[in-house]
């Protein structure tokens, strides 16, 4: 081939088309090369990688990805085999990474949210205000609520159940975290599980999934290196 390496993008990734006689030690250079001269567009991206026209070992594609991530600023989420499927398996891959890092990177709201007003968030939330009894928060991440949690707070929307809502005053009409949901103790209904919680206490706590159901608890250091 013309060239020891090319890159070739697709809609999610890269496909590097490697020479397959040349020394390999020799060809990691001129893929780091070839990824530095294209620093600019690449800069900070997000993608799966597959690799044509050489045979590699497990060990050489692992020396790639470091190479690449340790020299540049380019992420690389995954390694794909290279088959009719590459593409939809990246989407899914890559559309799951998103949904996990959802829940670490988040957003801010400032003010009360009254009756009737609904926020929602594509990542975790937040807000600097109250949540009155009526308005609704959903989040595909967390929830923190600097400030009195007394409507439904909707955490891990795309279905994750290891989100948190966490709040300085913990009154909830509801709390639905992935697909648990649970009401406050003393405004029960018929099939859905009930908020573990005796009582209204003003001290910041932490509602979490533990066996099925959403437990409320205050929040400590221990507590929070476990979430």
């Amino acid at each position: 081939m013309s060239k020891p390496v090319v890159l070739k993008s697709n809609k999610y990734g890269i496909n590097l088309i490697l020479d397959k006689d040349m020394d390999f030690e020799e060809l990691l250079g001129c893929i780091l090369e070839r990824f530095k001269e294209s620093e600019g567009f690449f800069k900070g991206a997000k993608m799966a990688i597959s690799f044509d026209g050489r045979k590699l070992t497990q060990e050489e594609e692992f020396r790639i990805i470091d190479t690449i991530t340790d020299n540049t600023s380019v992420n690389i989420i995954c390694i794909l085999d290279n088959d009719a499927l590459r593409e939809e398996l990246t989407r899914q891959k890559i559309e799951r990474f998103e949904e996990e890092c959802s829940g670490k990177t988040g957003e801010f709201y400032k003010g009360t949210l009254r009756s009737g007003q609904v926020l929602d968030c594509e990542s975790s939330v937040v807000v600097l205000g109250d949540i009155n009894p009526g308005a609704k928060v959903i989040s595909k991440g967390n929830i923190v609520v600097l400030g009195a949690l007394k409507g439904i707070a909707y955490a891990g929307a795309n279905g994750n159940e290891q989100t948190f809502v966490a709040a300085l005053e913990m009154d909830p009409i509801q709390i639905k975290i992935g697909e648990i949901i649970g009401r406050s103790a003393d405004k029960p209904a018929a099939g859905k599980k009930r908020i573990r919680k005796a009582k209204v206490v003003v001290e910041p706590q932490v509602a979490i999934v533990k066996d099925g159901n959403i437990y409320i608890e205050p929040i400590t250091k221990g507590l929070l290196n476990n979430i």
